[in-house]
């Protein structure tokens, strides 16, 4: 470079040594930095990089009025911030592995448990057949029960009807009896009764004095009081003939047949006592 006559000398260590001292301020920069940040940090930091020179810039030699400005300071790269490292996990103690025997253990128990649980539904399985059982059969003996009382109600209902058929029918043969008897002994009454009287009224008639003006066969009724001896008590006309002299004659007979025959028969009897109704005619 060729310079004006008037220019002045510039020396040329003064910039070498400026540049110099800066790069060393910028590599003390650099190892405080270093040393803060290892500080800092728990863990090694990222590893940063740095441009090293291997010669100094060269440094242009002010223009003629102009003082040379100093060369831009390098650039200094900045170390990107270290990430925290991921806390540790924590060791959590694992139970250790179970032994041979221990195994065989497990397995025995396992397989004890697992033979119990079956009984156990064996067992329910049994109960629940068994009340099954027990149910069907109570059902059925309250069947074989049912129908039971139902043959022995039948059965006593016709025995109740054959014995109702029978009552009646001995009811009926006993009333049929006792009409019979009933008939007979009415009969036997009315003939003991018929024959007592023919025989009071004969006796009547063997001591009547029949009047001489008597024409026909005129006839009289009287009330006779007997008593049960056949005493007569009173007599009284209750339906004259018409003729005095007659029922006269009559009334005088009855009292003078007294004691009339009577029947020994009680109920014979009561047809006389206590009042007899006496009927005659002359000539019956």
């Amino acid at each position: 470079m060729n310079l004006p006559a008037d220019a002045p000398s510039v020396s040329r260590p003064a910039p070498r040594l400026a540049a110099g001292v800066l790069a060393l301020g910028v590599h003390a920069v650099f190892v405080l930095l270093l040393v803060f940040g290892v500080s800092w940090q728990t863990q090694h930091p990222a590893p940063v990089m740095v441009d090293l020179w291997e010669t100094l810039p060269k440094v242009v030699p002010p223009v003629a009025a102009k003082p040379p400005e100093p060369p831009p300071p390098l650039p200094v790269k900045t170390p990107e911030p270290v990430k925290a490292a991921p806390a540790p996990k924590p060791v959590v103690d694992e139970p250790p592995l179970p032994k041979a025997p221990d195994i065989a253990l497990e397995k025995k128990k396992a397989e004890t448990e697992r033979l119990q649980k079956l009984k156990a539904i064996q067992a329910e399985e049994e109960q629940v057949r068994a009340e099954a059982a027990r149910k069907a059969r109570e059902k059925q003996l309250a069947e074989q029960k049912k129908r039971e009382l139902l043959r022995q109600m039948e059965e006593d209902l016709m025995q109740r009807t054959a014995d109702e058929e029978a009552a009646s029918a001995a009811l009926a043969m006993k009333q049929a009896a006792e009409r019979a008897a009933a008939g007979k002994r009415q009969a036997e009454l009315a003939r003991v009764v018929g024959q007592h009287r023919d025989q009071i009224s004969a006796k009547v008639r063997g001591n009547t004095r029949l009047p001489d003006n008597l024409q026909g066969n005129p006839e009289v009724r009287c009330a006779v009081r007997l008593l049960p001896t056949g005493e007569v008590q009173s007599v009284r006309v209750t339906q004259s003939s018409g003729n005095a002299a007659y029922d006269e004659a009559v009334v005088r007979a009855i009292e003078k047949s007294s004691p009339l025959p009577l029947p020994a028969d009680r109920d014979a009897r009561a047809a006389f006592v206590p009042e007899l109704s006496f009927v005659h005619r002359p000539k019956e």
